[in-house]
């Protein structure tokens, strides 16, 4: 039962793990990559040799921090919402409503986010600015605005998604303890933090690590297709991904691409170590109380 899983772990998981030496060497086709001539490390200065170098990772980091924090909350809130509904067409017509986002192509939504912010036409500039008297805003040319929308659209895109995972965890958790509760006279409130909360953590922690695993990895999409590459918008919205991306289109120089995939799995490895190691001190000294 096991060999299937297998098979496919070594095939799309380590023979890749042989395809690291690209990030040495200067490939060249006619060559082969095993004969290509060997760099060292020259095609990581891609990555730090221009002041870009901190906005691209500082960009990287702090959106998926953000991601991590507020689709943490944001998830399990829905959760747990949902798991109060006892009415179960109304429930699987709720999950279905807010799992639907995800299920949306990210073309698509860029184009939903395009006829909501369009200078000309969309729906911000057109409609809900006059009513506050506020003069209409370029948001394609405009980056501070860029973090907050990204965010919503991210968080409006997965969070229903995310929430499956809870919802199954909360409904895992034996009814028993709520009854005992209420009779103690425990508020809803009382409920959530000293039951759902506590007996879904191991859930939590998780996923959070497996999420900051992948600090260093973006969604393309989100960042690239959304701003719908708007150049004035860079700075707030060019993260590693698309930074190499557009790099390889204009350079088309793979030992680059293979040196950035490297680091971001390097980085990500580590991080994931930290936080693994975190957690258990957090919960070794919390069992000596």
């Amino acid at each position: 039962m096991m060999l299937p899983g297998l098979i496919y772990l070594l095939i799309n998981n380590y023979l890749p793990l042989f395809g690291l030496t690209i990030a040495f060497k200067d490939v060249n086709y006619s060559k082969g990559i095993w004969n290509s001539d060997w760099v060292g490390f020259k095609n990581f200065e891609y990555l730090f040799k221009t002041e870009d170098a901190y906005i691209i990772t500082r960009n990287t980091i702090l959106y998926n921090a953000a991601f991590i924090v507020l689709g943490l909350i944001v998830s399990i809130s829905i959760a747990i919402l949902l798991n109060e509904i006892r009415n179960k067409i109304a429930s699987r017509l709720y999950q279905s409503v807010i799992v639907l986002p995800f299920l949306i192509s990210i073309i698509i939504v860029s184009y939903l986010v395009y006829a909501m912010f369009s200078t000309d036409t969309g729906f911000v500039n057109k409609t809900l600015l006059p009513l506050l008297g506020i003069d209409p805003i370029a948001w394609y040319n405009e980056p501070k605005y860029w973090p907050f929308i990204l965010t919503i659209v991210h968080i409006w895109k997965g969070a229903g998604y995310s929430c499956i995972i809870y919802l199954a965890a909360i409904i895992g958790i034996d009814p028993e303890y709520y009854e005992a509760a209420t009779l103690d006279g425990a508020s809803k409130w009382t409920q959530i933090r000293k039951i759902t909360l506590p007996m879904i953590m191991p859930v939590i922690t998780i996923l959070t690590l497996l999420a900051i695993g992948r600090i260093f990895y973006s969604d393309f999409g989100l960042f690239y297709q959304v701003p719908m590459n708007s150049g004035a918008l860079f700075s707030t919205t060019n993260v590693i991904d698309t930074y190499v991306f557009r790099g390889l289109m204009q350079l088309g120089d793979i030992g680059m691409s293979a040196a950035a995939g490297f680091y971001q799995s390097l980085v990500g490895f580590v991080l994931v170590l930290l936080s693994n190691y975190v957690v258990r001190k957090i919960d070794k000294d919390n069992a000596l109380f």
